[in-house]
């Protein structure tokens, strides 16, 4: 449900939300990274900043969804992985309307409590963690109240990766617990509102053939066709546990700065 098969091509087209999504924050962190002026413009415009949010600045509990530490890769790599993994399933069950409506509503209901829990006022925050979470969240939801949504392997990596996520988030410095917290109960909450008419996750299916109308099948791709290599089922069980722990690393990575620079 939440390995990935699809070639990068098909994964633009099957999941166009998702995509968007990753191609925006990665474009922004580019344009940060390279010190562009458009990209710090964009930070100063965007990073959350408690103090500025109490002046009336309240697009700040927005916009730090989007952007991620400029100053490494690892915020950004690890945070993609993470939206890549589970949010495709999440979009093609709940549509796309409903899944934005989860992945914005949970950033911005963890980014609120962040802003009123935080003690500091000149505490800056950036990072799509609250709204990942919120997507753990609502996973959590269908585990416990529509068992038949979520397959048995599916409920194990989900639980797992929560409980991770949730002792680190607790033990290792510079992460916002408010928005972690908050942004696993927004996706929980959300629940009872969009969990409704939502079918199980079916994986795309491969294009058909194209018919000519001599009823000769052609496959357009014939030429690129090329031996299948097959994977021991052990090793591919592996290599995702690899991605998902490095996954968890970068998830809980810092998303709170001390201080911008």
């Amino acid at each position: 449900m939440f390995f990935r098969t699809e070639s990068l091509k098909d994964f633009f087209r099957y999941y166009p939300v998702v995509s968007g999504i990753i191609i925006i924050q990665v474009v922004i962190w580019l344009l940060m990274y390279f010190e562009t002026s458009l990209g710090f413009t964009i930070l100063n415009e965007g990073i959350g900043m408690n103090a500025l949010v109490g002046q009336g600045e309240y697009w700040r509990l927005v916009t730090p969804i989007f952007l991620h530490d400029w100053q490494g890769i690892t915020h950004i790599l690890f945070n993609s992985f993470a939206l890549a993994l589970f949010g495709p399933a999440l979009e093609q069950m709940l549509g796309k309307v409903k899944f934005v409506i989860l992945y914005l509503g949970a950033g911005i209901f963890a980014n609120v409590f962040d802003y009123l829990i935080a003690m500091d006022s000149t505490t800056l925050s950036l990072g799509a963690s609250g709204a990942i979470y919120g997507m753990l969240g609502l996973i959590v939801y269908m585990i416990f109240f529509t068992p038949g949504l979520i397959d048995p392997a599916s409920r194990q990596l989900v639980l797992t990766y929560v409980m991770i996520g949730l002792v680190m988030t607790f033990i290792q410095a510079n992460v916002s617990i408010p928005g972690h917290v908050f942004g696993l109960i927004g996706g929980f909450s959300f629940g009872p509102l969009l969990v409704n008419n939502v079918n199980p996750y079916r994986r795309p299916r491969p294009r058909p053939r194209r018919t000519h109308h001599s009823g000769v099948n052609f496959d357009p791709n014939r030429w690129q066709k090329r031996r299948r290599f097959k994977m021991n089922g052990n090793v591919s069980a592996i290599l995702w546990w690899v991605l998902l722990i490095l996954a968890v690393i970068g998830f809980i990575g810092p998303v709170i700065l001390p201080f911008l620079r």
